[in-house]
């Protein structure tokens, strides 16, 4: 990757997510030179909220892989990826086959980023428990590569295992679909280093990267990196403010930021998120 890239997120939820938006932003995005488009995952939200809900049970917020889909069929160039899906709620083989048919369909362009998640009310709801949410992450990507990769898959664990079977196309890309590992604890960071292709973060400052970056540098001396994941990504979302300036930019390509995603909160109009988009665009990006 030459120089670091700008990216956009969030747009599968409240006033953007309706398919003449969907449309005209996807587009105007592409256009503009954004080179990646993420879509969030909430399968259901509790209700009432919680404090730690990032949402109102009410807002409505899109399935990442239905709208990517949907994004795909009407543009050409852009990167889509999930920011992130939360992967322990969903079966891996399914998910493999979802995400490797719509990786076909967009000629090789899907980043599937994955998360353990972490609210409770919605884990459950699914069926699982939290204290086992690291486990079954870190098992699913295995069981998903497996099933993406090898000639005749196979993967035995606590929570999921299959032999005898076979999923077919296999991923445009070879090796599989590209995997990013998103969230901010050891975990996160160990999953990161042992089985992403890049990992996904999210802060109100470049203190915030730092502090992340300090713990995947930890991460590398506690797991092996697989040769054929190459040089972790790095891809950065600041939430706070959400517009970023020159300076920020700068810093954050001084940082060793890959992919700088912005995030047009509160996505309440969509002509104030197309106006975002055009002002973030400008930015010089080192």
């Amino acid at each position: 990757m030459d120089g670091m890239e700008l990216g956009v997120s969030g747009l599968n939820a409240k006033a953007t997510l309706g398919p003449a938006d969907t449309v005209r932003l996807a587009r105007l995005a592409e256009e503009l030179g954004y080179r990646s488009w993420w879509a969030g995952d909430h399968v259901v939200l509790p209700s009432p909220r919680t404090p730690d809900s990032p949402m109102e049970a009410t807002d409505p917020i899109l399935d990442p892989l239905v709208h990517l889909a949907y994004v795909a069929a009407v543009t050409e160039r852009i990167e889509l990826a999930t920011g992130i899906v939360i992967l322990p709620q969903r079966n891996p083989l399914v998910l493999a086959k979802q995400a490797a048919s719509l990786d076909v369909l967009s000629g090789g362009r899907l980043t599937l980023g994955v998360g353990a998640g972490y609210l409770e009310p919605e884990l459950a709801a699914l069926g699982v428990a939290l204290s086992e949410r690291g486990g079954r992450t870190d098992e699913y990507l295995d069981a998903m590569t497996a099933l993406w990769t090898s000639p005749a898959p196979e993967f035995h664990g606590r929570f999921v295992s299959f032999d005898h079977v076979d999923a077919h196309p296999r991923p445009a890309r070879d090796g599989g679909v590209k995997v990013v590992v998103g969230g901010h604890s050891a975990g996160a960071f160990r999953r990161a280093v042992s089985r992403g292709h890049g990992w996904f973060g999210n802060g109100a400052s470049v203190a915030d990267l730092e502090r992340h970056l300090a713990g995947l540098r930890r991460a590398a001396t506690e797991v092996p990196r697989p040769a054929r994941l190459g040089r972790l990504e790095i891809n950065w979302m600041q939430l706070d403010p959400v517009e970023l300036t020159a300076a920020d930019a700068r810093r954050y390509a001084e940082l060793g930021v890959d992919r700088l995603v912005v995030y047009p909160l509160p996505l309440e109009d969509p002509a104030e998120v197309a106006a975002f988009l055009k002002r973030q665009a400008d930015l010089p990006l080192p």
